[in-house]
């Protein structure tokens, strides 16, 4: 039964997968579509997405969010027979297993930055010009603030004169 314990170790990884709050022992909906369609059990053809709610709603109690994990294999004995039509039902079952066993969500899908064309250049600070040019330092890096702000000049000279500081008080 080391093969059971594989399919429920997979079952459990899915069923916390983006819930730090689940306990793993009874999965959503949600994940449950997650586990068929990133082990191979919806191929899209035999085994539709909503071949696979139709039989979640089907196996999961009435009034239920979630399904256990003894529920979770009636629904693979009812997908098995949809995805291997040609094999016996034990046949069946153990190679929707053989499908699920040791598998983890993955993170299909997580934001990565984006290196399209045109991006680089628009983000390359030491290309700026005009006062957005003021808002960062030689680095690239944001001076924050100070680099927003119009700090008051309070030295009594017109802003842009080139001799400023250099009249000698008498």
């Amino acid at each position: 039964s080391s093969k059971m314990s594989e399919v429920e170790n997979t079952f459990r990884k899915f069923a916390v997968y983006g819930d730090t709050s689940a306990s793993g022992n009874e999965m959503t909906g949600k994940n449950f579509s997650k586990l068929c369609k990133e082990c191979g059990v919806m191929d899209g053809k035999a085994v539709t997405s909503t071949d696979i709610d139709i039989v979640f709603n089907k196996v999961k109690t009435k009034g239920a969010r979630t399904i256990t994990f003894a529920e979770f294999q009636e629904a693979m004995k009812e997908m098995c027979r949809k995805r291997f039509k040609g094999k016996s039902p034990e046949e069946a079952l153990q190679a929707v297993y053989g499908l699920i066993e040791g598998k983890e969500p993955s993170n299909t899908g997580a934001t990565k930055a984006t290196k399209a064309g045109g991006v680089e250049r628009l983000t390359d600070t030491s290309k700026y010009t005009g006062s957005h040019k003021e808002r960062f330092d030689e680095s690239g890096k944001g001076k924050g603030l100070a680099g927003r702000q119009d700090l008051a000049d309070n030295s009594g000279y017109v802003a842009g004169y080139k001799g400023a500081g250099t009249y000698d008080q008498k």
